[in-house]
């Protein structure tokens, strides 16, 4: 039996961003539809300046697949004292008939690109028809991979940023008028980039309320990714008050995510959680009602994503014959 090793370059040639986006949706749907297993997810956080790391595990019954993922982010001296990237990942992929390892492949780059088709996916179903502006606070890879995914499912007219580093804020402007042909326009604060968006992303790594309540204008869809665990925040948690709240996974986002700090401070009750996003996707529960609701997705991330979408990396590399195969028996 022979295991196939992916690189990161390799990865990148082997799936598409639409193609990401179908299998994040069917993610989504199959966790609501109890098709899915996936323990919680267990992070370790090292001495300073190091970071933490994270394992994902999940089962896809229908593909008969198992995933394991480890992500690592932080790691600030990583480039200058040893050569490496300050976030890294690995995703183990295995038969789940046999248990046996089909293949190992870099997990860096898929991460990114199942987060950012998360937000896609949160746009089909809960942002205006009409929506046209992007606002990302935070410049950093995920607003990228975020805006390349949402463009994919609808026409943004223009970007609208902010990050607290100059030097960031200027090369996200150059890389994504260069790539996309979209105009980026720089917001001199936090609250002058909020009043533009219909569809407002948070990406950064805040440790407290990035966006003010009144700041936000009645028909916003709000994704907010970068809180993924207790002590991450950047939502003022009164937005949450009178808004639409939908999770990837409740379970998560209520002891993890950004939804935690409105529960937290009572402001809300697992009731005013209106739904999983897969219930949404499956028609269970409705998605956007009308274009003044203020829509929040709380995206902490699922293993069942890191699932299916390696998954459908391993089937086009053994379809185009790409990787390196190897054997431990």
């Amino acid at each position: 039996m022979k295991t196939l090793l992916l690189n990161k370059e390799q990865v990148g040639k082997l799936i598409t961003m639409p193609e990401v986006i179908e299998r994040v949706e069917e993610a989504y749907k199959a966790f609501n539809l109890s098709q899915v297993v996936q323990p919680d997810y267990i992070g370790i956080h090292l001495p300073s300046p190091r970071g933490e790391i994270d394992f994902k595990l999940s089962y896809f019954k229908p593909d008969e697949m198992i995933s394991m993922k480890s992500s690592s982010g932080g790691f600030v001296n990583n480039p200058s004292e040893h050569g490496l990237p300050t976030n890294m990942g690995s995703i183990l992929l295995f038969d789940a008939t046999t248990c046996a390892l089909l293949c190992v492949m870099d997990g860096s780059l898929l991460t990114g690109l199942r987060t950012g088709a998360s937000g896609a996916v949160s746009v089909k179903v809960l942002a205006r028809k009409n929506a046209q502006k992007v606002t990302c606070i935070g410049t950093g890879n995920q607003a990228r991979m975020q805006i390349r995914a949402i463009k994919e499912v609808m026409k943004i007219e223009e970007i609208h940023a902010w990050s607290r580093t100059e030097d960031t804020l200027a090369q996200f402007k150059t890389d994504m008028e260069s790539e996309l042909g979209i105009p980026v326009i720089i917001s001199l604060s936090k609250k002058e980039a909020v009043a533009q968006a219909d569809i407002l992303i948070t990406t950064t790594r805040g440790k407290g309320a990035l966006v003010e309540a009144d700041w936000i204008k009645p028909g916003t869809h709000i994704i907010a990714i970068g809180s993924d665990q207790q002590g991450k925040q950047e939502l003022d948690p009164e937005i949450f008050r009178h808004a639409k709240i939908v999770n990837d996974s409740m379970a998560q986002c209520t002891e993890k995510g950004e939804t935690w700090h409105p529960l937290n401070q009572n402001i809300i009750t697992k009731a005013n959680i209106h739904a999983e996003i897969g219930e949404i996707l499956l028609g269970t529960k409705p998605g956007r009602e009308n274009d003044q609701e203020i829509t929040i997705f709380d995206s902490t991330g699922m293993a069942i994503q890191d699932n299916t979408s390696a998954s459908k990396i391993y089937q086009n590399a053994i379809a185009q014959g790409i990787g390196t195969s190897f054997e431990f028996f």
